[in-house]
């Protein structure tokens, strides 16, 4: 089976307009391995070599009850030399914070639109913030592997931590919006409901993701989030 790209939520959900999705990881065609002459097989452009370990990685998590990935493994998928995944990335956690920079860049580049424009109505922003997370979530199922943090078992620990900053960022991204939306409502203690609300709103969204991969990728994220976002924002 063909490596698959890695996705931006190229559907987007209800009432998001389309050109919210953020684009894909550019799809890398397979090369033959730096500075070998092979007959058919062009040498990779600039930065597509790098693009494709990055693709092949998020291929190799996507696999139901993926091992612990070596780079021996990511060499023999590519089929390369060890070798040429270190004339990319220093390391393997090198690769793996490249994963975790596409998350990043993609979530956040989509929440930052919509905090942008529906300042109007902000309980209606958070929600579509946390439906952009799950929807990436879904459309990439390796990724989500990383996000919950089931591939970093074993990797430098500095990968967790990142991961756990990108969650702390969102919920803060979530408490902003849902204090304003408490002011607004007059609320008497509107920090302390966004608080607890941004907190309740992350973990659902760590929990769906974790049942995601717990479930080899079979009960998706968004089942049901309509009715569970009215549940949960009111």
């Amino acid at each position: 089976m063909p490596d698959q790209p890695i996705h931006g939520p190229d559907s987007a959900p209800a009432n998001l307009p389309p050109t919210d999705a953020p684009e894909a990881l550019p799809t890398a065609t397979t090369v033959a391995d730096e500075g070998v002459s092979t007959p058919g097989r062009k040498r990779p452009k600039p930065g597509e070599r790098r693009i494709q370990i990055l693709q092949t990685l998020a291929s190799m998590l996507e696999q139901p009850g993926a091992d612990r990935i070596t780079t021996a493994a990511l060499a023999a998928k590519l089929e390369v030399s060890e070798a040429a995944l270190y004339r990319h990335f220093a390391s393997k956690a090198q690769m793996f914070e490249g994963l975790i920079e596409f998350i990043e860049q993609s979530v956040f580049t989509l929440v930052n639109q919509i905090a942008e424009r529906e300042q109007q109505n902000e309980r209606e922003a958070v929600a579509r913030m946390l439906a952009v997370l799950l929807q990436f979530g879904e459309k990439n199922p390796g990724m989500v592997r990383v996000m919950v943090g089931d591939a970093l078992v074993f990797e430098n620990g500095r990968l967790n931590a990142r991961m756990n900053q990108f969650f702390d960022r969102l919920e803060s991204q979530f408490r902003q919006g849902l204090r304003t939306a408490a002011e607004q409502a007059g609320s008497s203690t509107p920090t302390v409901d966004a608080n607890v609300q941004a907190s309740v709103l992350t973990s659902f969204a760590i929990g769906r993701l974790q049942r995601y991969a717990r479930s080899d990728f079979k009960r998706l994220p968004s089942e049901h989030l309509e009715s569970a976002l009215r549940q949960l924002l009111g």
